[in-house]
């Protein structure tokens, strides 16, 4: 009967084999859905029901694989499923004793179950949890922080948009699946991914402002919601910064030169353009990335040309202690940069290297390093693995070299 209340509660189908197909709901219902859905921490589930076994009532995602196992290959690869990583877990190995409301923030979107919590608030105050379960815990974002309330599952429409069983739903596996067009809508990801507005600011722009660069885009407003792109045909993949093919995928390159060939003396004028033109959201949207786009000059042997280097910077710059801003040169759904290489050719033989840099996790090399110089305590072997973890992560999204004479 309680099943039965909250699905009307959220305009929900509930509705057995053979019964009429429920309308949509509205969107007073998906905006209701969502509220209830993301509180986090998200509660304790409770007891399971006593009919279900152990793989039912377990919130690992392994046990979920057990039936969904493209979903669970995908899951493992993806940053989710590392949102509890060293970097995160070194730094709370400390701040759970020296300032635990602030690791619990941490933990609200890294590791957002209840069971993953070794503190919950109670009246007020932390109180150690009883139901703490380290295992799930290092798991990170994983299928329950999305999929299950009170042991309930919930999930998206058919494919063809239905969301009706056509069995019975005490007769599947955990009682089945509760659908609703919430989990296809960009506002899905706003918990996690956009600051509430009055949160944290520098220079008057939220620290995390995904949702609402997203919102105001030609991509808001033409309906194209996150999942189209970080999961295309509802694949848990959630790519972004740090994978290559994704970032190609949203930038056009574009080189081009006033000649072919220079002769020694003259000056080499050549123009690489980056745009925006398929990233959702502002590029890179965060903090942690840097985007160098640079010029070399290269000789025969390969070495760099003294004094040859050219470059500027995409991203959002701030200090380690996140005090100021020093420079915002992110590009917005359809800006452009335009990168002007210009310097006298010093002799024959020499090639233009051109390059677009991606270090996705830049802030984070400052911010370790720093972390490990003023002591990081008992996290500090974790946080040497992030640190390492961090420096190895760059890449060119693109790279040519251009011969000048």
């Amino acid at each position: 009967m309680a099943r039965c209340l909250l699905a009307l509660l959220l305009g929900l189908s509930l509705a057995p084999p053979g019964a009429a197909a429920q309308s949509p709901p509205s969107e007073s219902a998906v905006r209701g859905f969502l509220k209830n859905h993301w509180t986090l921490p998200v509660p304790l589930q409770g007891s399971p029901p006593a009919r279900w076994n152990p793989l039912e009532a377990s919130l690992l995602p392994e046990s979920c694989g057990t039936c969904h196992p493209a979903q669970l290959d995908d899951w493992k690869t993806s940053l989710h499923a590392k949102s509890l990583g060293p970097g995160v877990k070194g730094q709370l190995v400390e701040m759970l004793q020296s300032d635990p409301q602030s690791a619990q923030d941490c933990l609200r979107c890294h590791a957002p179950l209840a069971e993953q919590q070794e503190q919950l608030v109670r009246k007020g105050k932390l109180r150690g949890n009883a139901a703490f379960n380290q295992e799930l815990q290092t798991k990170g974002l994983s299928c329950a922080g999305c999929h299950v309330r009170r042991h309930q599952r919930f999930g998206p429409p058919k494919r063809d948009g239905s969301l009706r069983s056509e069995i019975p739903r005490e007769k599947l596996p955990h009682n089945g699946v509760t659908r609703t067009p919430a989990f296809l809508r960009a506002e899905f990801c706003k918990e996690c991914h956009q600051f509430p507005e009055g949160g944290f600011a520098l220079n008057g722009k939220l620290l995390e402002n995904t949702y609402n660069e997203w919102k105001t885009s030609p991509f808001g407003r033409q309906g194209i919601q996150c999942q189209e792109c970080h999961m295309p045909d509802r694949r848990h993949l959630w790519r972004g910064i740090h994978d290559p093919e994704m970032v190609r995928s949203g930038l056009t390159i574009g080189v081009e030169g006033d000649k072919a060939r220079y002769r020694q003396g003259e000056v080499v004028r050549i123009r690489l353009t980056v745009t925006n033109s398929r990233v959702g959201h502002a590029f890179p949207t965060y903090v942690t990335p840097r985007v160098v786009v640079s010029g070399e000059l290269i000789e025969r042997s390969g070495l760099v040309v003294p004094g040859s280097r050219q470059e500027t910077i995409i991203g959002r710059e701030v200090t380690l202690d996140l005090s100021r801003e020093e420079f915002d040169s992110r590009l917005h759904p359809g800006q452009r940069l335009v990168f002007d290489y210009r310097r006298p050719l010093p002799g024959p033989g020499l090639r233009l290297r051109l390059a677009v840099t991606v270090s996705p996790d830049h802030f984070y090399i400052g911010f370790f390093e720093s972390l490990l110089a003023s002591g990081a305590g008992t996290g500090a072997v974790q946080i040497r693995e992030a640190l390492a973890r961090a420096k190895a992560s760059a890449f060119d999204v693109y790279a040519r070299e251009i011969p000048l004479d």
